[in-house]
Protein backbone atom coordinates (compact mmCIF):
# COMPACT_ATOMS: atom_id res chain seq x y z
CA UNK A 1 0.00 0.00 0.00
CA UNK A 2 1.26 3.41 -0.78
CA UNK A 3 1.60 6.27 1.60
CA UNK A 4 -1.64 7.95 2.13
CA UNK A 5 -1.89 11.64 1.73
CA UNK A 6 -3.20 13.92 4.68
CA UNK A 7 -5.15 16.88 4.48
CA UNK A 8 -6.87 19.00 7.35
CA UNK A 9 -10.01 17.45 5.69
CA UNK A 10 -8.87 13.92 6.40
CA UNK A 11 -6.42 14.41 9.32
CA UNK A 12 -8.92 13.92 12.23
CA UNK A 13 -10.48 11.01 10.90
CA UNK A 14 -7.30 9.31 9.31
CA UNK A 15 -4.18 10.21 12.00
CA UNK A 16 -5.98 11.30 15.32
CA UNK A 17 -8.98 8.74 15.17
CA UNK A 18 -7.20 5.88 14.23
CA UNK A 19 -6.68 2.59 16.05
CA UNK A 20 -3.34 1.85 14.95
CA UNK A 21 0.09 4.10 15.43
CA UNK A 22 0.15 6.47 12.19
CA UNK A 23 3.58 7.80 10.89
CA UNK A 24 3.25 11.52 9.41
CA UNK A 25 6.07 12.67 7.12
CA UNK A 26 5.44 16.72 6.86
CA UNK A 27 7.31 17.27 3.64
CA UNK A 28 7.59 19.65 0.33
CA UNK A 29 8.50 19.34 -3.06
CA UNK A 30 11.62 21.52 -2.97
CA UNK A 31 13.45 19.88 0.06
CA UNK A 32 16.07 17.90 -0.98
CA UNK A 33 16.43 15.56 2.14
CA UNK A 34 12.30 15.37 1.97
CA UNK A 35 12.61 13.56 -1.25
CA UNK A 36 15.61 11.13 0.41
CA UNK A 37 13.09 10.00 2.91
CA UNK A 38 10.13 9.70 0.50
CA UNK A 39 11.25 6.65 -0.86
CA UNK A 40 11.85 5.20 2.13
CA UNK A 41 8.50 6.33 3.86
CA UNK A 42 6.19 4.74 0.75
CA UNK A 43 8.88 1.25 1.11
CA UNK A 44 7.59 1.17 4.65
CA UNK A 45 4.13 1.91 3.96
CA UNK A 46 4.10 -1.23 2.07
CA UNK A 47 6.13 -3.20 4.12
CA UNK A 48 4.66 -2.40 7.31
CA UNK A 49 1.26 -3.89 8.98
CA UNK A 50 -0.73 -2.55 11.64
CA UNK A 51 0.98 1.22 11.42
CA UNK A 52 -0.56 3.96 8.94
CA UNK A 53 1.57 5.56 7.12
CA UNK A 54 1.35 9.09 5.20
CA UNK A 55 2.54 12.52 4.60
CA UNK A 56 1.81 15.98 4.91
CA UNK A 57 2.71 18.30 2.25
CA UNK A 58 3.17 21.83 4.33
CA UNK A 59 3.25 24.17 1.38
CA UNK A 60 -0.18 23.16 0.65
CA UNK A 61 -1.28 22.31 4.44
CA UNK A 62 -0.02 25.00 6.19
CA UNK A 63 -2.48 24.63 8.86
CA UNK A 64 -1.54 21.54 9.63
CA UNK A 65 2.31 22.19 9.65
CA UNK A 66 1.52 25.04 12.00
CA UNK A 67 -0.79 23.07 14.19
CA UNK A 68 2.36 20.74 14.81
CA UNK A 69 4.47 23.57 14.84
CA UNK A 70 6.69 22.35 11.78
CA UNK A 71 9.37 24.58 11.59
CA UNK A 72 12.00 22.44 9.99
CA UNK A 73 11.31 19.46 7.16
CA UNK A 74 11.28 16.65 6.76
CA UNK A 75 9.53 16.34 10.38
CA UNK A 76 8.17 12.93 11.29
CA UNK A 77 6.07 12.62 13.84
CA UNK A 78 4.13 9.40 15.26
CA UNK A 79 0.42 9.63 16.69
CA UNK A 80 -1.22 6.91 19.13
CA UNK A 81 -4.47 7.42 20.31
CA UNK A 82 -4.65 10.59 18.25
CA UNK A 83 -1.98 11.94 20.61
CA UNK A 84 2.24 12.88 19.36
CA UNK A 85 3.63 9.96 21.20
CA UNK A 86 7.05 10.50 18.97
CA UNK A 87 8.75 12.89 17.05
CA UNK A 88 12.37 13.29 14.68
CA UNK A 89 13.27 16.06 12.81
CA UNK A 90 15.82 16.01 9.39
CA UNK A 91 16.19 13.00 7.17
CA UNK A 92 16.24 9.35 8.89
CA UNK A 93 17.21 5.94 7.76
CA UNK A 94 14.97 3.24 7.44
CA UNK A 95 15.88 1.64 10.75
CA UNK A 96 15.49 4.77 12.63
CA UNK A 97 11.88 5.69 11.41
CA UNK A 98 11.17 1.88 12.33
CA UNK A 99 12.74 2.80 15.68
CA UNK A 100 10.64 5.91 16.08
CA UNK A 101 7.33 3.85 15.27
CA UNK A 102 8.25 1.36 18.06
CA UNK A 103 8.49 -1.80 14.85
Amino acid sequence: MAALHFTKDNFEKEVLQADVPVLVDFWASWCGPCQMVLPIIEELAGELTGVKIGKVNVDEEMELAKQYRVMSIPTLIVFRDGKKVNMAIGAKSKEEIKELLGV
